[in-house]
C-alpha cells in the first residue's frame, strides 16, 4: 500500500490522527529509492501511522493542514538532493527540469526546502509537535558549513529552521528510536545520531570551534572541518558540539549501521515501485523511470572522494543486502508494470564496492589518517569481486529477467587490483552486463588536481581501458566506456584542462562530453578547499577558479563551448541574414 497523502485514504484506513507526517520536496515515489518512502515504510512496520506531504505549496495551507496535525511528530526533508543543487547549475543560473517533479517543469521546489518547510509548518500549527529534519540537505548542513550559493558559511540548518531534532546519515534506527521515546514520552536527547540545540555541552563531548570564531578565521574553519569529519564513523567517533552565541548544536555519536539481516528487513517491504496516484495525475516523473527496475544492493562507500558527501551522509563502511534478498526482489520484478525482462541498475554508491570490508573496522572504526583505496587498496579490506560476481551469475538465472546491467558505474581501480577475481569480474561485466556503455569517473588525468580529488591515478584507468577493450573485442561487441571529468575543481587550472584534454584524445581516444563544472557543495573537502583556497591537509595556498567565465572556458577546454557558442551565433546571424527582407536579394536561394 501507499502512505496516504489525502485526507480520503487516513479516514479510509481510521486513522485519525496520524503519529507522524514526513513533508518532502520530492514528489512521493514509493520507492526505496526514495528516503522519505523509506523511512515512513518502517515507521508504518513498527505500528506508528504515518502521512506524507510531497511538494506542498508554500504559499498557501491547502497542502500542509490537509493531513491535520501529527501526535509525534513532524519529519521534514528537501528529497534526493540538496534543494539548491536541485535548483541551480555549478554556474547559479535556474535548472528549467526537475525530475522529481510531476511534469518535469522546477516550479515546486523552494530554495533552502528544509526551512521552509519548518517555517510552513509553524505558520499553520502554533506550538505544534516536534518538527524533526532529515535527508541529505539537513545532514550536510548540521554543523557551520560553506555554502556556495551565498558564498558565506552558514550555521547549523538546525537553527535557521527552528526544528527541534535533526537526524542525519541514513537514521533507519534513529528514526524509530526517536518515535518510541516521543510516544512514551521520554526525552530523545541521548538517541545515536541525533542533534539538538543545548544551553551546555554533554559530558564528554568534544567541543568544535564555535560559528563566531569560524567565520573570523579560515584555519579554524580547516581544524573544525577536520573534527567533524574524523567523528563520522559510529565505532569511534565522539559526540560533538558547536557553539552558536549563548547555545550549543549538539551532534550524538553516529546511529550504527544495519546489518546484512536489518538490511534485507527494510527492502523487504512491501513498496508499490510508482508515484502515488495523486501526484502521478499532475504529470510524468521522469525519476520513476530510473529507479523502478532498479535493485539497490549496498550502502555507503570508503571512496572519500573529497568533492563527494555519501562518505558523511551514508558512511565510510560498506554494508550490503546478502545474495538472497537481492535474488527475492529480482524474482518479483517481472510482476512490476512495464517491466520489460531488463532490471536497469544493479546500485550501490560504487557497484563493485558490493560484499565485502575491513574486519576492523566493526570493532575500532574506520582509520582516522588513512583511506581504504587511496593512494592504493589497503590489503585489510578484503578487496574481492568474487561475491558480486556470483551475485551477478544468479541474477542471470532469474526466470523473467533477460538483462542486468550495471549502470551506476564501478571503480576500475579496485577492478584491477583485484589479482585473483578482477579479470574475472570484468569478462561478467563485458559479456553480460554493459549496456553499450559503462560509465567511469576518473574525473581528472593531471596528478595534482587528482590528488586534491582523492582520486587514483590514471595508470588503472588505462589498464582497465586495456582489458575491456580487449574483451569487448573477443566477444564481438560495440561497446564504450563513458568518463565523467570535472573543470574548475580546486587547485585545476587551464593548462591542466588543456593536458586533461589530451590525455583523453591520446590515450582515451575520445573528447569526452560528460564534462560537469565543480559545484561545493556543503560538508565536503573539496567545498573547503574552494572556501579557504588552501590545501587543508598541507596548508598550501591554492589557486580556485571562482569566477563564471574562468569555469566555462575550463569546461570549454574539453567541451568546445566557445567554439560552440561561436558556430551558434554564426548560424543566427546567416538566418536572420537569408530570411530578412532587406537582404533577400543577396541570396535568392
Amino acid at each position: 500500500m501507499f502512505i496516504p497523502t489525502t485526507s480520503q485514504e487516513v479516514a479510509a484506513l481510521g486513522w485519525d490522527p496520524l503519529d507522524v507526517i514526513l513533508v518532502s520536496g520530492d514528489t512521493y515515489i514509493d520507492s526505496p529509492y526514495s528516503g522519505a518512502a523509506l523511512i515512513g515504510k518502517q515507521l508504518m512496520t513498527a505500528g506508528y501511522r504515518v502521512g506524507i506531504i510531497a511538494q506542498p505549496e508554500v504559499n498557501s495551507a491547502a497542502d500542509i493542514t490537509r493531513l491535520g496535525e501529527p501526535r509525534l511528530f513532524w519529519g521534514v526533508t528537501s528529497g534526493a538532493m540538496d534543494s539548491m543543487v536541485s535548483n541551480y547549475t555549478a554556474l547559479g543560473k535556474p535548472r528549467r527540469s526537475d525530475d522529481y517533479t510531476p511534469g518535469g517543469v522546477n516550479n515546486r521546489r523552494p530554495d533552502r526546502a528544509v526551512i521552509v518547510y519548518a517555517n510552513l509548518i509553524r505558520r499553520y500549527f502554533k506550538h505544534t509537535v516536534p518538527i524533526v529534519l532529515g535527508g541529505v540537505e539537513a545532514s550536510l548542513r548540521r554543523v557551520v558549513h560553506y555554502d556556495y550559493w551565498s558564498d558565506s558559511l552558514r550555521r547549523s540548518i538546525l537553527l535557521d529552521a527552528k526544528a527541534d531534532y535533526l537526524l542525519y546519515g541514513m537514521a533507519d534506527l534513529s528514526i524509530l528510536d526517536l518515535a518510541q521515546a516521543l510516544r512514551a514520552g521520554e526525552d530523545p536527547i541521548q538517541i545515536r545520531g541525533l542533534c539538538y540545540a543545548s544551553s551546555t555541552v554533554p559530558p564528554g563531548y568534544l567541543e568544535l570551534p564555535s560559528y563566531e570564531e569560524v567565520t573570523a578565521d579560515k584555519d579554524r574553519f580547516i581544524e573544525m572541518f577536520h573534527a567533524f569529519y574524523q567523528n563520522n564513523d559510529p565505532v569511534s567517533a565522539q559526540g560533538l558540539a558547536q557553539r552558536y552565541g549563548s547555545r550549543y548544536v549538539v551532534q550524538n555519536p553516529p546511529a550504527r549501521t544495519l546489518t546484512t539481516q536489518e538490511m534485507d528487513a527494510v527492502y523487504a517491504l512491501p513498496f508499490e515501485h510508482a508515484v502515488h496516484p495523486y501526484y502521478a495525475a499532475q504529470g510524468e516523473v521522469r525519476a520513476l523511470e530510473t529507479i523502478r527496475f532498479s535493485i539497490p544492493t549496498h550502502r555507503g562507500c570508503y571512496g572519500e572522494c573529497n568533492f563527494c558527501a555519501i562518505a558523511m551522509h551514508e558512511g565510510r563502511r560498506v554494508t550490503w543486502r546478502s545474495q538472497e534478498s537481492i535474488l527475492a526482489e529480482a524474482r518479483q520484478m517481472p510482476a512490476r508494470q512495464g517491466f520489460k525482462g531488463i532490471i536497469n541498475d544493479l546500485s550501490g554508491p560504487t557497484a563493485n564496492m558490493y560484499g565485502f570490508e575491513c574486519a576492523l573496522k566493526e570493532r575500532r572504526g574506520a582509520c582516522p589518517e588513512k583511506s581504504c583505496i587511496y593512494p592504493q587498496v589497503c590489503p585489510l579490506l578484503g578487496l574481492t569481486h568474487e561475491h558480486q560476481i556470483a551475485l551477478l551469475k544468479a541474477l542471470r538465472q532469474v526466470p523473467g529477467v533477460r538483462k542486468v546491467f550495471i549502470s551506476s558505474g564501478v571503480r576500475h581501480d579496485m577492478v584491477m587490483a583485484d589479482a585473483e577475481y578482477g579479470e574475472e569480474y570484468l569478462q561478467e561485466l563485458v559479456n553480460y552486463h554493459v549496456s553499450g556503455q559503462l560509465k567511469l569517473a576518473p574525473e581528472h588525468s593531471q596528478p595534482a588536481v587528482l590528488r586534491r580529488m582523492r582520486k587514483p591515478s590514471v595508470q588503472s584507468l588505462l589498464a582497465f581501458k586495456q582489458r575491456f577493450d580487449a574483451l569487448s573485442k573477443a566477444a564481438g561487441k560495440k561497446q564504450f566506456l563513458t568518463y565523467y571529468l570535472i573543470a574548475a575543481y580546486p587547485g585545476c587550472t587551464q593548462e591542466d584542462m588543456f593536458a586533461l584534454k589530451r590525455f583523453a584524445s591520446e590515450k582515451l581516444g575520445v573528447l569526452p562530453e560528460q564534462v560537469q563544472i565543480f559545484t561545493p557543495t556543503p560538508s565536503t573537502y573539496a567545498s573547503l578547499m574552494y572556501y579557504t583556497e588552501k590545501d587543508p591537509f598541507t596548508g598550501e595556498h591554492l589557486f580556485v577558479e571562482k569566477s563564471l567565465t574562468g569555469k566555462m572556458k575550463q569546461k570549454s577546454a574539453i567541451t568546445g563551448w566557445q567554439r560552440k557558442a561561436k558556430s551558434s551565433q554564426k548560424s543566427k546571424t546567416n538566418l536572420k541574414t537569408s530570411t530578412d527582407p532587406r537582404t533577400r536579394k543577396k541570396h535568392p536561394a
